[in-house]
């Protein structure tokens, strides 16, 4: 996600919770540490579990224990900033997202399918699923008891699901095109985004469980089958490749895509509007689809024409593009932010119609996250500075080569206020729920990067750089994950120099500017 640029100090966030000082010396020992969690399958935070959720094994007709008991799955993946986002229990093998669209702000009929496998055995399970009417759920076909519980869906079953089965849910339902929320950070307004024609979509963080049931966690990925039914005259686009156009015998169009790789609900992507498609091709022959309001072809062609560019770009830097193709979908929004959604960001077009310098900021900032946030997934929501420390660092590289602020300028901008975004928002990898999108996770963070270019070198720094993006390609990865694999390119343990810039109070010295200074705090 692109918040908007800013050099300016944010207002304070109010007083920050007592420091997670054992993330901090958990660092010590991660040197080598390079675990991941596997692409679908995960609980990330299996040591977090709810101990309710512990279940002592059930003794058959012989004494013997024949396997845990039925038991509730736990309603969040126990994520220490927003713990009641996905579920336990279960992983999901593939969505299938079913709208009959009808017209903007209007509620329409929504269906979802979940494919699923149990990780233990279930009695009941949770969905993140927020306001929309619900009227049915099944299970493997049966009707299921259900509970709504803030924006938890409990899911009961007709009979409980053995451990290691594959199983079906349907949820049928009314979905609110107008459920929107808000946060104080650069996100601003998410969710349902509504447009003159039609709608897209922004996500993140959470809001996915505003547009379809969900197990809704950055770490959680599966594919998506999207079916978008809509009036004549409308188009409808989604993440990945249109599967097929069908007109129905009452004149409306039937619109299937295909994610073609697992996503994250916060990446997902479906708009609706009066839309113009315009191909090009990229490097090695990328499908590239932009997306644009039928107006605004022309007006925004100049910073959209650049995208193979970019891609060349930053393929030079971190590699092969690691999708199957790229767009850019320009939203007919005010919003003041784009948003990364996989294989096809949005961008709203006022970024697109003014100074293209800017424009081009924007797009390599949205593309960059392909590689970092998107392929490589982060673990945990404070591990949130890797993708948006990457996207803003080479935005900010991009953007010196090509008319734009040097990055050392920029970064010593930011140097000088990093104490003051640390009281107010938090270290880096230190944030809190309120401060996840706050400028510390932006320029703060790519300044972490700059500092680790500083330290062992730009050609060590671009190795580094290039392992992390081919080492955790589809996979999922957090900061012990960056700092163990940073330290084993450059042949020295970085732990002590990462740990302060990670998590420290005060922003340490800059390797190679000991005349930067940083302003002091005010409360």
């Amino acid at each position: 996600m692109k918040a908007a640029p800013t050099g300016a100090q944010e207002a304070p966030a109010g007083k920050r919770p007592p420091r997670r000082r054992a993330l901090a010396l958990a660092l010590a020992g991660a040197v080598g540490i390079t675990g991941v969690a596997a692409l679908t399958g995960t609980f990330p935070f299996g040591d977090e579990r709810r101990a309710a959720h512990r279940q002592t094994p059930a003794a058959g007709p012989s004494g013997i224990p024949s396997g845990p008991a039925p038991a509730p799955g736990a309603p969040g993946a126990g994520d220490p900033l927003l713990p009641l986002d996905g579920n336990g229990g279960y992983t999901v093998r593939r969505y299938t997202l079913g709208f009959d669209w009808r017209a903007p702000r209007t509620p329409f009929a929504a269906r979802t399918t979940i494919s699923a496998t149990a990780t233990q055995a279930l009695s009941r399970f949770d969905l993140d699923f927020a306001g929309n009417t619900l009227h049915a759920v099944t299970v493997d076909g049966a009707p299921a008891r259900t509970a709504r519980d803030g924006d938890e869906l409990v899911v009961t079953p007709a009979k409980p699901i053995a451990k290691g089965r594959a199983f079906t849910v349907q949820v049928a339902y009314t979905a609110d095109p107008t459920q929107q929320r808000e946060r104080g950070d650069a996100i601003q307004t998410y969710g349902w985004v509504p447009t003159p024609d039609g709608t897209v979509v922004c996500a993140q963080p959470n809001g996915a469980k505003m547009i379809f049931p969900v197990n809704d966690h950055p770490s959680l990925r599966a594919p998506v089958t999207f079916r978008i039914t809509t009036p004549p005259g409308l188009s409808a686009v989604a993440n990945g490749r249109l599967v097929e156009r069908v007109r129905r015998p009452d004149g409306r169009i039937r619109w299937t895509y295909d994610s073609e790789h697992p996503v994250a609900a916060q990446l997902i992507q479906l708009a609706i509007g009066k839309f113009s498609f315009v191909d090009s091709t990229g490097p090695r022959g990328l499908p590239v689809r932009d997306v644009v309001p039928a107006g605004l072809v022309a007006d925004t062609e100049a910073p959209r024409s650049r995208t193979s560019e970019h891609l060349r770009w930053l393929e030079r830097r971190l590699g092969p593009y690691p999708f199957r193709r790229y767009g850019v979908l320009v939203g007919d929004t005010d919003l003041p932010v784009a948003l990364e959604t996989q294989s096809l960001s949005v961008v709203p077009k006022g970024d697109l119609l003014g100074d293209q310098v800017d424009a081009e900021r924007d797009l390599v900032h949205e593309l960059a996250h392909q590689w970092t946030g998107n392929s490589v997934a982060i673990r945990r929501w404070s591990d949130l500075w890797l993708s948006e420390g990457h996207a803003r660092f080479y935005e900010r590289l991009y953007s010196e080569a090509h008319g734009g602020v040097g990055i050392e300028d920029a970064m010593r901008a930011a140097y000088e206020q990093h104490d003051q975004w640390r009281h107010d928002d938090g270290a880096p990898a230190e944030p809190t729920e309120p401060t996840l999108f706050k400028v510390m996770r932006y320029d703060g963070s790519a300044l972490v990067l700059y500092a680790l270019r500083e330290k062992v070198g730009e050609e060590t720094f671009d190795k580094i750089e290039r392992s992390w993006v081919t080492k955790y390609r589809g996979r999922v990865a957090g900061t012990r994950d960056f700092v163990a694999l940073a330290s084993e390119v450059a042949g020295e343990d970085l732990t002590p120099f990462l740990t302060p810039w990670l998590y420290g109070e005060r922003t340490p010295p800059m390797p190679g500017h000991p005349d930067w200074e940083v302003d002091p705090v005010q409360d």
